[in-house]
């Protein structure tokens, strides 16, 4: 009797031994691969409690959440020679738990390597604009390069990210200069038209206001009514040219016509100056007065010689 007992008692203290080592409880995101006697069973485990064969069976448990992994920042030369630091994230997840763990050694060690020398490759192949904006190519280029060996080893890429794009201080600098003169020239240029539209607008209220002369007293009277919501002790009026004309036409058309001025007295023609071109020399004249024949005085004929 004391024989049974002492058995007994062995085999509870060994069962409380090997029962722990037998046990295994696999989780809801976990799955477990047995091997026995050193080859694996094909047959991942499912989540739950499962009983292991003591000193013959080892489980593996696989985690089938989605990993998410930083890549380290990599130096590169884009393919327009700029050179830059480019860093990226990866989101991968295990589908195949036994390619998982006994095609590859340690997987998540490995897909770290992959994705460093596929973002060192996709950076010499994109110029420094793909980078900064058309990320969206790059991405699956990325995840199709990882893609690749992944599938082999049992691994879905979810995502593949370029998280971030450190530039040298001068390229910063000079992109900076770029951007800050593109904006002033789209200000110069909208100032312009601006300025255009004004005029013209400015031209068609000009030719209405002459058209109309009474706008332009409404658009005093407005200016009035808005200098006087300001409540200002001074009031500036201006006053219109128009307005002085409008006077003006108005004193003349009331005034009786003005008496004719008296005549001026006549006077007498002045001699016309003659030129000292036309005058004829002293010499002249006397030449001409001494041809002149030399008449006497008239005789009156005898009357009494005509009767004869």
């Amino acid at each position: 009797m004391a024989i049974l007992v002492a058995v007994l008692i062995i085999a509870a203290v060994l069962g409380l031994i090997v029962l722990p080592s037998s046990l295994k409880v696999v989780k809801q995101y976990e799955r477990g691969v047995i091997y026995r006697f050193g080859r694996v069973n094909r047959l991942p485990r499912e989540p739950g409690p499962r009983m292991l064969v003591p000193f013959i069976d080892k489980m593996t448990k696989v985690n089938m959440q989605v990993v998410t992994m930083p890549v380290p920042s990599q130096e590169g030369i884009t393919r327009d020679n700029v050179s830059v630091r480019v860093d990226a994230v990866l989101y991968f997840r295990v589908v195949d738990p036994i390619r998982a763990t006994v095609d590859v050694q340690n997987y998540q060690f490995a897909m770290l390597q992959v994705a460093q020398t596929s973002l060192r490759s996709i950076i010499g192949k994109s110029e420094l604009d793909d980078l900064l904006s058309g990320r969206e190519k790059l991405h699956e280029g990325l995840e199709l390069m990882l893609s690749t060996p992944a599938t082999g080893w049992g691994i879905h890429i979810d995502r593949v990210e370029i998280k971030d794009v450190a530039l040298p201080e001068s390229m910063k600098r000079s992109m900076a200069r770029q951007a800050e003169a593109d904006r002033e020239r789209r200000a110069r240029i909208i100032t312009a038209d601006g300025e255009l539209q004004a005029s013209q607008k400015l031209s068609e209220a000009a030719a209405t206001m002459d058209a109309n002369p009474s706008a332009l007293q409404l658009r005093m009277l407005q200016t009035v009514v808005e200098v006087a919501a300001e409540k200002n002790s001074t009031l500036v009026l201006p006053f219109p040219i128009e307005l002085l004309r409008f006077f003006d036409r108005a004193g003349a058309a009331a005034q009786p016509p003005a008496p004719a001025p008296p005549p001026e007295p006549s006077q007498a023609p002045q001699a016309k100056p003659v030129d000292a071109a036309e005058r004829p020399s002293e010499v002249e004249a006397g030449e001409q007065r001494a041809e002149l024949p030399k008449s006497g005085p008239a005789q009156i004929p005898d009357p009494r010689s005509s009767e004869e």
